[in-house]
């Protein structure tokens, strides 16, 4: 098990839309942000979830030979593969950097179990931590009703475990208002060796909540992406206890 950050202690406006086919909002390099007031999202709970799998190339790694050289090959059946090492190694965590008006800072995330509250400050809560890539993922709740105290949040993810493995993954975070369509942010980009990536951050901007992509993947941890956003915390090193299934 190898050692993790673990806590002690603006740009032009470029707003997308929902697609009606698909009632989703993509962040892009294109269209990096959203406004949740424009589209009177602002209150009730912000559903976070962060989900991943496993490349296909990883899996599906025998060579592709033509029919018409073998073919019966049609008709024999496929070879079913079992998950190797590098699926069970891949262990991706939800987390969140904030800042509220009064000045609090810290962050929600299973690392250390500051698992946060959604009732009161900071008005986040993860609902628990996925070791294995479950369909559900991980999920993490914003209560928009206390928007006013929230100064600014950077969702992140991160990788627990001795490889990183972000170019063995297909992860999305996906946004769930209280109205309006869901926000989509990809994390496809090839870095091998990056093992954080800060993916969204939701700023209040004179009273306004805007959603903006930032999808920055860092070679560190937490405390890099602390470093670069200028969160300011102290960190050292954690761990998680032994996941059963």
């Amino acid at each position: 098990m190898g050692f993790f950050d673990g806590l002690r202690g603006g740009r032009t406006a470029d707003f997308d839309s929902g697609s009606a086919a698909s009632n989703a909002i993509e962040l892009t390099r294109r269209h990096q942000q959203v406004s949740l007031t424009k589209q009177d999202a602002a209150t009730g709970h912000l559903r976070v979830n962060l989900t991943w799998r496993m490349r296909t190339s990883d899996f599906d790694s025998t060579p592709r030979s033509s029919l018409l050289r073998h073919p019966f090959r049609a008709l024999k059946p496929p070879e079913v593969l079992g998950h190797g090492q590098s699926m069970v190694n891949v262990d991706l965590d939800l987390g969140c950097l904030y800042e509220l008006t009064d000045g609090t800072k810290g962050v929600v995330q299973p690392l250390g179990g500051y698992l946060g509250d959604v009732n009161s400050s900071p008005y986040i809560k993860l609902s628990g931590d996925d070791r294995f890539g479950s369909a559900s993922g991980e999920t993490m709740y914003i209560n928009l009703d206390h928007r006013d105290a929230i100064k600014r949040l950077l969702v992140f993810v991160y990788i627990y475990d001795q490889t990183p493995a972000f170019d063995r993954t297909h992860a999305m975070v996906t946004l769930f208002p209280s109205n309006g369509p869901r926000i989509e942010i990809g994390l496809d980009e090839r870095h091998p060796q990056a093992r954080s990536c800060a993916v969204v951050m939701i700023e209040n901007v004179k009273g306004e909540l805007v959603v903006r992509r930032e999808v920055k993947f860092v070679y560190g941890f937490q405390g890099e992406l602390d470093r670069l956003y200028g969160w300011g915390l102290t960190w050292g090193r954690g761990y998680k206890a032994k996941a059963e299934r």
